[in-house]
C-alpha cells in the first residue's frame, strides 16, 4: 500500500497512526464485537469515548472550567448562522474583521438573518494580502460581539495578534473566532475568546463534525425562536446529544487528540513542527524568481500557503507532475487560482521536504 502526501485544504490529511488504529478497531472495538459506527450513542461504551475525547481536548487547549465544549454537526458554515442566533437575543449587532472569503460569508449570513452587520476592520482594499491591526478596529456603538477569521484558508492570510473587542464606550464584547484551519496547530489562550468554533476536517478529524467552545455566560443570549439543534444552551445540557451525533467522526477526533498528546507531545511540540514546515516552504518560494506568495510576511499563514508560478501556462503541468510524484491536492481554490499547499498537523515534515525538492526540480526544467 502506498500513502501519498496530501496537501488538501479539507477534508485534509489524517495522521497515519490514527488511521491505523481506527483500522485495527474497525470491526471489533476493544473486544466488544462491533464497530464504533454500530454503537448506540447512549451506550456506556460510546459515552466513554465521547467523554475521553472532551477531556483530552480540554487538556490540550487548557480549556477553563467556565467554558462548555460542544461536538456539533453541519460544518463551520452552519455556525455563520448559529453564532448570531445564539448571541444577538438581547439586541446589539454583529461586528466583523473581514480578511477574506470565509469571513465575508459569515458577514453575509449575519446580514441575511438580522438585516445588518458592521465591518469593524477589513483588508478588502488591499486585496486581502495584509491584515488589519488593532488600531484599525472600530466597533459599532451597538456591537454585541466581534467575529474574526484568524486564518483564511483560501487566501492564506493570517492575523498576527488576538484582537481586543472594545467599543468606544469602553465595554469589551465577546470575541468570536472561526478557527477551522488553525485549531490545535499551536497553543491557544481560550480565555481570550467568548466563542471558538472549528470544522473538524482540517486539524481535528473527518468532515461532519464541528467543535464549539463557548463561555458559560454566553449560553443564555439566544434569540427566542432558536432551533434546538442550534442552541448552545440546549446542546450543552444534552452533552451534544440532542439527536444522534456524528459518532464516528467524534471517535476519530478523540484518536487525533490522543495522538497529539501521546505521539506528538502536545501543542507546543506541534507548533515547533508546524513552524519548521512553513519556514521551509516559504524559504523555497522567497529564494525563487519562479514562485511567489502575495501575502505580507507578518500575515503569512502557517497552515495554508498559496503560491503562483511566474508563467500560469505551466500550472497544469506543475499539478500533473506533482501528482505523479505523489504530491496531491496542490491546486489553489477556484476563486483565486494558482497553487495552495495546506500544511495541517497530519502533514509530515517529510511531505514539505518532498514538495520543496519537486518545486526546485520543476523550476530547473521549466523555468
Amino acid at each position: 500500500m502506498t500513502r501519498h502526501y496530501n496537501f488538501c485544504a479539507g477534508p485534509a490529511a489524517l495522521p497515519t497512526a490514527v488511521l491505523e488504529r481506527a483500522q485495527r478497531e474497525m470491526l471489533d472495538y476493544q473486544g466488544r464485537g462491533l464497530s464504533v459506527m454500530e454503537m448506540s450513542h447512549r451506550s456506556s461504551e460510546y459515552v466513554a469515548i465521547a467523554e475521553r475525547a472532551e477531556a483530552d481536548l480540554r487538556e490540550l487547549l487548557a480549556v477553563p472550567d467556565n467554558y462548555r465544549v460542544l461536538f456539533t454537526q453541519g460544518g463551520a458554515t452552519q455556525q455563520f448562522a448559529a453564532v448570531p442566533m445564539n448571541l444577538l437575543g438581547r439586541g446589539g449587532r454583529a461586528n466583523f474583521i473581514e480578511t477574506g472569503i470565509w469571513g465575508n460569508k459569515a458577514i453575509k449570513e449575519a446580514r441575511h438573518l438580522f438585516g445588518s452587520a458592521h465591518i469593524a476592520a477589513s483588508s478588502a482594499e488591499n486585496g486581502h494580502v495584509e491584515a488589519p491591526q488593532q488600531a484599525d478596529i472600530a466597533l459599532s456603538d451597538d456591537a454585541a460581539y466581534l467575529h474574526v477569521t484568524p486564518n483564511e484558508t483560501i487566501g492564506g492570510l493570517a492575523l498576527d495578534f488576538v484582537p481586543v473587542a472594545r467599543r468606544g464606550d469602553g465595554v469589551e464584547v465577546p470575541l468570536v473566532a472561526d478557527l477551522s484551519s488553525t485549531i490545535l496547530s499551536e497553543p491557544l489562550d481560550v480565555s481570550r475568546f467568548g466563542v471558538i468554533y472549528a470544522g473538524a476536517q482540517k486539524n481535528i478529524g473527518p468532515a461532519g463534525l464541528v467543535l464549539v467552545i463557548v463561555r458559560d455566560d454566553l449560553l443564555d443570549q439566544a434569540v427566542s425562536e432558536m432551533p434546538s439543534l442550534f442552541g448552545y444552551r440546549q446542546l450543552a445540557e444534552a452533552g451534544s446529544m440532542i439527536n444522534t451525533p456524528a459518532t464516528y467522526s467524534w471517535y476519530l477526533a478523540g484518536l487525533v487528540f490522543d495522538w497529539l498528546k501521546r505521539d506528538v507531545g502536545g501543542l507546543e511540540a506541534m507548533a515547533e513542527i508546524n513552524d519548521r514546515k512553513a519556514a521551509k516552504l516559504y524559504e523555497a518560494i522567497d529564494r525563487s524568481d519562479f514562485y511567489s506568495n502575495p501575502i505580507a510576511v507578518r500575515n503569512r499563514s502557517k497552515m495554508n500557503v498559496p503560491f503562483v508560478l511566474a508563467d500560469s501556462a505551466l500550472d497544469n503541468a506543475f499539478l500533473e507532475e506533482a501528482e505523479a510524484a505523489g504530491l496531491l491536492n496542490l491546486k489553489g481554490h477556484r476563486s483565486v487560482g494558482g497553487m495552495r499547499a495546506s500544511l495541517y498537523n497530519a502533514v509530515p515534515e517529510a511531505a514539505v521536504d518532498a514538495l520543496v525538492a519537486f518545486m526546485g526540480d520543476f523550476e530547473k526544467r521549466r523555468g
